[in-house]
């Protein structure tokens, strides 16, 4: 631990990588299939939240009844589809700030709301790297409530409170401060405001390993 930070917690969809277009082009399809419509509204009403929470809120507005396994399944399906076209696109200085912390010999982790099967495929079409990876799958209850950042830090044996976590949604803010991170909040879709622990800035690309040590000094 250098300057009390223990260790550097990403989120993953809007944060690492701009993938909002496309989870908004995949939900569009699937509410066409259940004839209904989406907008920019309704996925700012659940960015940063769960498959779960997704499919509940698809299936409120849906016309036709379907099993809500089956529209997870449609989700997923669109989802994959879009990664394996190489249509993940890096967010301006994600991969230089992953390859600073990874250099600096900082502990770090993946802290996504995002399916696993999704997640490695961000991974693998992005070249990114990670020791640890907690997923919507690997916590009982996701964004907004703090037990995916809990488990980030548990499984790196390192404090919640000597971590920075990195977020673009209000939900993802949340949760890394309910689990006592510091935070940068990179907004993507919604306005994230300045608060006590908290850095907001407008792109990844001025974080380097002293903002991050001096946030978690702070």
């Amino acid at each position: 631990m250098t300057d009390g930070l223990a260790a550097v917690l990403f989120d993953m969809d809007g944060l690492l990588v701009d993938t909002e277009p496309l989870w908004l082009e995949t939900e569009t399809e699937v509410m066409a299939r259940l004839g209904a419509t989406w907008s920019e509204e309704d996925q700012q009403y659940l960015l940063g939240g769960s498959m779960e929470r997704t499919v509940g809120y698809i299936l409120s507005r849906a016309t036709k009844p379907v099993p809500p396994e089956e529209i997870a399944h449609w989700m997923m399906e669109g989802m994959l589809k879009r990664a394996a076209e190489g249509r993940i696109v890096v967010q301006p200085g994600a991969r230089e700030l992953l390859d600073a912390v990874a250099a600096a010999g900082i502990k770090y982790a993946l802290v996504t709301s995002s399916q696993r099967e999704f997640a490695e495929a961000v991974i693998d079409g992005t070249g990114f790297r990670f020791p640890v990876t907690v997923t919507g799958q690997d916590v009982a209850r996701t964004k907004p409530d703090p037990e995916p950042y809990l488990l980030a830090a548990r499984l790196l044996d390192v404090a919640p409170g000597h971590c920075v976590a990195l977020e673009d949604s209000p939900n993802g803010v949340a949760s890394a401060t309910g689990a006592g991170c510091r935070v940068i909040a990179v907004p993507s879709l919604l306005p994230i405001p300045p608060a006590e622990g908290r850095l907001v800035v407008p792109s990844l690309t001025g974080v380097t390993i002293p903002t991050l040590r001096a946030l978690a000094s702070a």
